[in-house]
């Protein structure tokens, strides 16, 4: 295959995978969009691959078809509750590939280039070693924490600012050393440095913040790719990189300030945790059975769903579609309420939502429904806790405080649909289940939804 063959679809890739990237922005698009991003993928990887720089097969299609196929099995097999940390172990293989390349492309450096060709290529492989180091092991880290393989709660340590400072110097005069010809230690201890940094940097984050992280580590994976395809002079790695980079960076930046987070802070790491003690809470939870649930949902009007991680783990969200379906059916105002941040994954609960065939229409964001809660006789959790969190207001010291959240609360009657008593992934106690209109619908979450079914005709 010609260059201009090869120049032709990655161009076509290109466009393919920015209009991608605009469809998802929308949900009744996202479908189509994905399969732009499908056919540009299946583009460039075809293109390449037949490419002239491409001269032996006997290795690289084996690889390709067992790539494939473990892709596949994964896929079938990966419930939604684990899309969060796929994601995340799939940026960890996008870091590390990225650390592969790039000691690859010091050791077989291309030959006859002047010498200023010679510094920006070497700062090039620098560059990308440093960035997708630091993406692997904080996508390792994720994954763990977002699998519960790892303590969720954020690991603080002493200096650790001084120690990431302290790691970044360091890496900044192996660089220089490096580019001075001091051999390949130098990139090599920048690396194990780099490892550690990018480790550090997603230990130190709170569970309640995963969602941010996640966002974050696609961008370095974004930036990883386009390091990459500088150093392998290959045009659309680096277009393609830029785009997941930036549309990576600029997510995190959303929902920093659904969170109010400060977008440094994500960058640094070191958030998420205390800083002091907690609210005293006072009241007790009070239990209710499904009669008395469906006999509230009879008599209500205004309905309100919040959908979170528990109804992911349990699989609910047909069920809800159903109750959903039978409420409106005798007339009510049925709506659900997304918070920016709910599950562990941006957009987690809308996928799910689309999945179940829940109209768009009723499906609104926290801005859009935040106002309408006083005058809603019935809210329904569905096993989230930080985003439905009072705390947020009404403690400084809470690790969520200033954040903003769903005013569930200020409702005529809210019932929270939770497995026990205990605080969940982020390890928050709510007193949004102590207050004297809420009332705990204890059980699995699409068994409590099935038991209302057989309650609502």
């Amino acid at each position: 295959m010609s260059i201009g063959l090869v120049t032709a679809g990655y161009i076509a890739a290109s466009v393919l995978f920015i209009l991608a990237l605009g469809g998802l922005s929308d949900q009744e698009k996202a479908k189509r969009a994905v399969w732009y991003g499908i056919i540009g993928m299946g583009i460039a990887v075809f293109v390449t691959v037949f490419g002239p720089n491409v001269t032996s097969y006997w290795f690289l299609i084996p690889m390709i078809a067992i790539g494939s196929a473990v892709g596949v099995v994964v896929a079938q097999r990966v419930e939604m509750t684990g899309m969060p940390q796929l994601v995340a172990a799939l940026h960890s293989f996008v870091g590390l590939a990225a650390v592969f390349i790039g000691i690859n492309s010091y050791l077989h450096a291309p030959e006859g280039l002047t010498h200023a060709e010679e510094i920006i290529h070497e700062v090039e492989i620098f560059l990308g070693v440093f960035i997708g180091a630091i993406t692997f092991t904080g996508s390792i880290v994720a994954y763990g924490k977002l699998a519960g393989q790892i303590d969720g709660k954020a690991l603080i340590l002493p200096y650790r600012h001084t120690m990431n400072i302290a790691g970044l110097v360091i890496s900044v005069i192996l660089m220089l050393m490096f580019l001075n010809g001091a051999g390949i230690w130098t990139l090599l201890l920048m690396t194990l440095i780099a490892l550690a940094i990018g480790a550090h940097l997603v230990w130190a984050i709170g569970g309640a913040d995963m969602p941010v992280v996640v966002s974050m580590l696609n961008s370095y994976s974004g930036w990883a790719a386009a390091a990459t395809g500088f150093m392998l002079g290959n045009d659309l790695l680096i277009v393609t990189g830029a785009l997941v980079g930036s549309s990576g960076a600029i997510l995190s930046y959303i929902m920093c300030e659904a969170m109010n987070r400060k977008f440094l802070s994500v960058i640094l790491g070191g958030f998420g945790g205390p800083s002091g003690p907690a609210m005293e809470i006072e009241g007790e939870q009070v239990a209710i059975d499904a009669d008395g649930v469906a006999a509230a949902l009879e008599e209500a009007d205004n309905i309100v769903i919040v959908p979170g991680y528990g109804m992911a783990v349990a699989q609910a969200q047909q069920s809800i579609s159903e109750l959903t379906k039978r409420l409106r059916a005798k007339g009510k105002n049925v709506r659900f309420a997304i918070h920016p941040v709910a599950g562990r994954l941006p957009g987690h609960m809308n996928v799910l939502l689309a999945e179940a065939k829940v109209p768009y229409d009723i499906v609104l964001e926290m801005e859009e429904i935040n106002d309408d809660f006083p005058d809603t006789d019935v809210v329904i959790v569905v096993g989230s806790n930080d985003i439905v969190n009072p705390a947020a207001q009404e403690d400084p010291n809470s690790p969520i405080a200033g954040m903003p959240v769903l005013e569930v609360w200020k409702a005529k009657n809210v019932f929270v649909s939770k497995r026990g008593q205990g605080t969940g992934y982020s390890g928050i106690e709510n007193p949004l289940f102590y207050k004297e209109n809420t009332r705990m619908f204890y059980g699995d979450a699409k068994a409590s939804v099935d038991a209302l079914l057989q309650r609502i005709s």
